[in-house]
This record gives structure tokens, sequence and C-alpha cells, in this order.
């Protein structure tokens, strides 16, 4: 083999960051197999983790960096940023007069009756010593009734300089009607500061409501610097170990970019984890043929819940953040505090109570015998028999038993009066009961039946839970995929490259024209198809989707609908809107309809062999470990449980509980009365025993 040949790009990488594990899937483009590896985060440098997994593909798998033809990456640096308050130093220019939008936020308070009151706006995004006001006004119909005073802005940016700022938010009234104002403010930024990086309402986001508009384009500004030098070095630190393909981030909808264009626009960087467990949690139970499920991605910080129907994640307008409404486009996930490294505790009624305290991976459950003092998730499914120290991470991470005894016992068990066994188990059932209720939140709430919705397992702790958890809601399946712990990172590297543009558009369905519709559409796409271009994709393999968010006149809330730029088009989004507002609230009535914003989707899909459709085989070799004693809340007692390795485990194979199935990214609890088959993908299908 010739030197060329040798070094040929044929790999796939996928690396996802948690708060305990850096997840690594390495793909072969060739034989379609697929290598996998759990590496503990370093959260003191998180982009580390992506350097020990280019170190461990050389060292243990002997693929060379010159071969990885494609490598993506889900990050939690936006998300961490703001939670942790490590974004940058930013000022704010508004419309003079507007200064206070920020922290006047919107009338509705959910705290009324707190005797201390405390800002439900993002106030430390921008303390009011950096928010300054020029004089400008655009009006409500797109037209300048107050030229902007660029003497005042340049004076108001020197200001802002000399007080130390890194990025500067530009949000200014009716701007998304006319951006001039912004793009010249812009401008003048860059003449004399070009290093400065700026965060426009216009091109952020680009919609009516001033309050929304003005938070999501300071959050912008104070991710910008943040994101761009980790970015920055990760590519750097790619380059150094010769990995010459372009890096590609995960996005909050669910589609991925290149870095250099996720530079742009950080905030569709928020929940980019959460994000592609759901893409592979549904392109997984499709692959099962299962459209309709609920995922549950169970880390070691938390838990990530998402539905998906009809094959699709349901994509939220505006989502949460660290209780803060954020209005981009993202996978509608609802996060909890509770996973393998949440900490069990007694309140002052001794109460046990789980989470949202972490111990993470640092020090960790103290199974991990780094120092982890507090008894945690990961410990009580020690004691219960449901994790096999010796092989817990594929063996990569041994575990001490006898510290998990020890913290629950003296933290839990002695001060309520029980075992060590009891103790344990009541912190399994304090913790499932936390995440039936989030998956309550996600269908329940929603006037939808969870019981209708398969249940899909991933992350290292997601089926170890799953069995119980579906007994909790009455589900009758559940899908463990064949690499559930590192689901995340398998789902970057299905996920599509996607670009998404908006703009707002006021008119009543009685008043707009399609030709209206066609105009507004094709500037969109015109953006998308320019950042396409960037990404190195050709137009003939995009696909386009059109939306609109639309809703009642007069009312103050809206729903996406899909728009089809054929036939009778505004029948076609008026007779969809009912439908989907009867289905999601419960009502619908004829009565006057109006637009709000249009939206353009561009998508290339990944190559076929990137998905999740794929016969599996099995290893050679007897499945058989031997058996385990194990405690289940519905065994009452410990029983035997046979043991299996899911890796030897041969298609169309039927077997029932009370099992374990291990394999090296996470272990799958399969409770008595519950029966288990491998299907011809691989994916480990489990059942009522009563279901035939």
């Amino acid at each position: 083999m010739n030197s060329t040949a040798a070094t040929a790009p044929r790999f796939e990488v996928g690396v996802d960051i948690g708060g305990t594990f850096t997840d690594v899937v390495c793909r072969d483009c060739d034989s379609g197999a697929m290598r996998l590896v759990k590496i503990p985060t370093t959260r003191a440098n998180p982009s580390a983790g992506v350097l020990h997994a280019v170190q461990h593909m050389v060292s243990e798998w002997g693929v060379l960096p010159q071969q990885i033809g494609r490598f993506v990456h889900g990050t939690t640096v936006a998300t961490n940023a703001v939670l942790e308050r490590k974004g940058a130093k930013i000022g704010l220019i508004t419309t003079d007069g507007f200064k206070d939008t920020l922290e006047i936020g919107r009338q509705s308070r959910h705290a009324v009756y707190s005797v201390m009151l405390k800002p439900e706006t993002p106030v430390f995004l921008v303390p009011g010593a950096l928010r300054r006001e020029v004089p400008e006004r655009i009006t409500a119909n797109g037209e300048v009734l107050v030229p902007l005073d660029e003497a005042a802005v340049r004076r108001e940016v020197g200001d802002l300089v000399a007080n130390g700022v890194q990025a500067i938010a530009v949000s200014f009234l009716f701007s998304y009607l006319n951006p001039a104002h912004e793009r010249r403010v812009a401008e003048i930024i860059r003449e004399s500061y070009p290093d400065l990086m700026v965060s426009l309402s216009c091109e952020v986001d680009p919609a009516f409501r001033e309050y929304e508009r003005t938070c999501i384009t300071a959050f912008d500004a104070y991710l910008k610097p943040v994101i761009d030098h980790y970015l920055e070095n990760m590519e750097s630190d790619l380059e150094a170990n010769c990995v010459g393909s372009a890096l590609q981030i995960m996005q909050s909808r669910g589609g991925v970019a290149s870095s250099h264009i996720a530079r742009r626009r950080p905030v569709r960087l928020f929940l980019s984890g959460p994000a592609a467990g759901v893409i592979g949690g549904s392109m997984a139970g499709e692959a099962a043929g299962y459209q309709d499920v609920i995922t549950i991605d169970i880390g070691g910080t938390s838990a990530d819940i998402a539905l998906v129907s009809r094959g699709k994640p349901l994509i939220a307008a505006e989502g949460m953040l660290d209780g803060y409404a954020v209005r981009v486009p993202m996978v509608d996930v609802n996060a909890i505090g509770a996973g393998g490294g949440s900490i069990a505790w007694l309140d002052g009624a001794k109460s046990l109570r789980v989470g949202p305290a972490s111990a993470g991976s640092e020090p960790g459950p103290a199974c991990y015998g780094r120092g982890g003092e507090q008894p945690t998730v990961t410990d009580a499914s020690i004691v219960l028999g449901y994790v096999d120290p010796g092989y817990f991470a594929g063996g990569s991470l041994r575990l001490q038993p006898e510290l998990s005894r020890r913290v629950i016992d003296s933290r839990i068990a002695k001060p309520l009066g029980l075992s060590v066994e009891q103790a344990a188990l009541g912190i399994h059932r304090v913790v499932n009961a936390n995440m039936a209720e989030g998956i309550r939140f996600v269908s329940v709430k929603r006037g939808i039946d969870p019981r209708r919705f398969g249940l899909v397992p991933l992350g290292g702790g997601g089926p170890v839970h799953a069995a119980a958890l579906a007994r909790e809601l009455g589900m009758r399946r559940v899908i463990v995929p064949r690499h559930p712990g590192v689901l995340s990172a398998r789902g970057l590297l299905a996920a599509p490259v996607e670009h998404e543009a908006a703009t707002a558009f006021h008119s009543t369905l009685e008043k707009a024209r399609k030709a209206d519709l066609e105009r507004e559409f094709a500037a969109l796409d015109r953006q998308c198809a320019e950042l396409m271009r960037i990404e190195g994709i050709t137009p003939d393999v995009v696909d386009v989707q059109y939306f609109a968010d639309v809703c009642y006149v007069g009312q103050s809330y809206h729903l996406e609908i899909p728009v089809v730029m054929a036939g009778d088009t505004m029948a076609q989004v008026r007779r969809d809107f009912f439908a989907a507002h009867d289905r999601i609230y419960g009502h619908s009535a004829e009565g006057p309809v109006k637009f709000v914003n249009l939206r353009t989707v561009h998508q290339a899909p990944v190559a076929a062999g990137a998905r999740f459709d794929e016969p599996c085989g099995a290893e050679e070799g007897d499945p058989r470990k031997g058996v385990r004693p194990i405690l289940t809340e519905k065994s009452g007692g410990f029983v035997e449980a046979q043991v299996y390795e899911r890796s030897r485990i041969k298609p169309g194979v039927t077997f029932y509980g009370p099992a374990i199935v291990e394999q090296a990214d996470t272990t799958t609890v399969i409770e008595p009365g519950w029966r288990a088959e491998v299907d011809v993908r691989g994916n480990l299908v489990m059942t009522p025993g009563d279901l035939r």
C-alpha cells in the first residue's frame, strides 16, 4: 500500500463533551465499523478531552490523524458560560430612552409572593453602567424618523472600550424592519476598533418583540469572545495534531455547521450536546421501527428528555436557560438535575432527596476513589448489583464498591434506620420518580399519552434506569440502541449540515399575497445558500423547507407551521394552523389569522452509511458471563440475574429478566417480568413479559 492510500481520509469522528465523560465515536467509512471510548472530562479545560480523544485513537486504534475526514463536536461551552457567569464583559447600545429594556423584561413574574424578589431578567449580561443610548429612531413601518447620531455612537463606543468591554451588542427599535442604523453602527465600530466583536439584533434575531430580541443579542455578544477563543484553540490543537479535516459543531436545532460559521452565531450552540443525543435517539428509534419515541439521556450530571413525533424531534422557537427565556430555535429538551453523579442527601425533615447537585467527574462518586465523600446514584447502582465495578466504562475505570457502601451507610442508611441495600434502593426510587416526572413534563403536560411512545434510553445511565421508568409510566417498549452510552457522539455523525434564516413578516393571511411570501423566502434562501456554499456543499444535495410563525390576530403566542409554496398556500397554512392549535392547546376556532415570522431551513443530509439502518451481526462466543444478585423494586429482595455480554448476543435472540446486559459504554438492567429481544440492527427491544 502506498503512503497516499494509507493516509487517505476514511474515518469520521464524533466527540461529545459531557459533565462527567467525554464520549468518542470513530466510524470507518469503508467498513462501517464503529469504535468508541469514554474518557473522563477535564472540567477545568474541556477542550483537552478532544486532544485525549485524538491521542487515544492513534495509540489504541491505529487511526492516523491524516485519515480523519470529518470531525464533529458537541459542546457545552456556551451553556456553561451562562450557567457559570463566565462570558465576556460586554456593552449594549440601544435607541435613546430604551437602555433599560433588558432589565424591565416582561410583565410576568414567577415569584410574586417572595419576600425578597430577585431579577428575572439576565441583567448580569450588561450592568447598567455599560448600557448606552444613542439618538436614532425607526418607525413601526420601517421608515427613518430620527437619523442616527454618528457622533454619539463614536463617543459611546469609545467610552465602552475604555471601560474594558470585549464585545458590543446593538439593538435598536424596529431594526428587523430596517437594519440600516444597526449596520452603520457596526461599520463605525470596525473603523476604529476592527478587533472588537459586535452582535447586531437584525442579524441575531430579526423578529419583533423588543425585549426578547435585545436579550438574545446580548447573549450572543456575551458568548462571542468565549466561543471564538474556544473553537480557535481547538482548531489549532487539531491542526497541531495533524488532523486536517474541518471542525464541525452541533447547533441547537439538531444540525451541524462548520466551526467558523458557528463562531459567528454562538447563541445557536445552546444545548449543543443534548441536541445530538435527541438526533441519535430519534434515528435509533426509527431504525427499530418506532417513529414516536421519548428519548432520555442520563449522564453523570443531568437527564435530558425530549419527545420525538413521527420521526422528528420537536423544535422550540424559544428555550429556557438557567431560568431565562432565550429566543433561538432549539431541540425541545427538558433538562433536570438527575444523573449518575447526582448526590443523595437528607433535608431538614430527614426526607431523602437526590440531586440536583452532582459530584461530576472530579471528584466523582465515592466509588471512583478520588476523594468523593457524598453518596451518588452510581454508588447506589453498585450496591444494588446493577454495575460491575471491574467493567465500568469498559474497564477503563475500576470502581471501589466498599467506598459506595460506606458513604451510603453513614450519610443515608444509619440516619434513616435502614440497611445499606434499602437506602440504595430508596435512592433509585427517588431519582426514578424525578425522571418520570420529567418525562410527564414533555408528554402529559402537552396532552400526549406517553404510553403510546417507545422509550429510547441513552447516556451512560439511561439503560440502567429505563425498565424502571417504563414501568412507572406504563410504557410498553424500551429501545436500547447498540451504543447508547455514546449515542450523543454517534448522533453527531448522523446529523445533517443545516442552516436556518428568519425574518419578520407581519400580515394577516387575508392580506398576504403569495408573491410576497415568495419574495421573502427567496431572500432567506440566498442567506442559507451562501452559508452552504461556504460549507462546500452543492445546491443539488440541499433539501429546502419553509416555515411560518402563525397566530390568531390579537394572540400573544404563535405556532410554527410548514409552508408549501404550491397550490393554495394561504388555505394550507390556515388549515394546518387550526389543526396544530387544536392538537397542542386542545381547541381551535375560525377567526382571523396572521403571519408573524417566516423561516427557511436548508439541510444537507449525511451519507446513508452514517445513519442507523445498517444490519448488525455479533461476535463469536457465549454471551453469558455468569450470574449476579440484583435488587429491584419489583423483586422485593435480591434475585439471581443472568449477565450477558451484549456484543455476543445474536440478532433474533430473546431472553427474560432478571438480567444484566453489559457493554463498554453502559449497562442495561432488565427487571423481572420483562422480555428482551435483539433486532436485526442490534437494538435491544424490551417489552413487558405479557406483551406478545
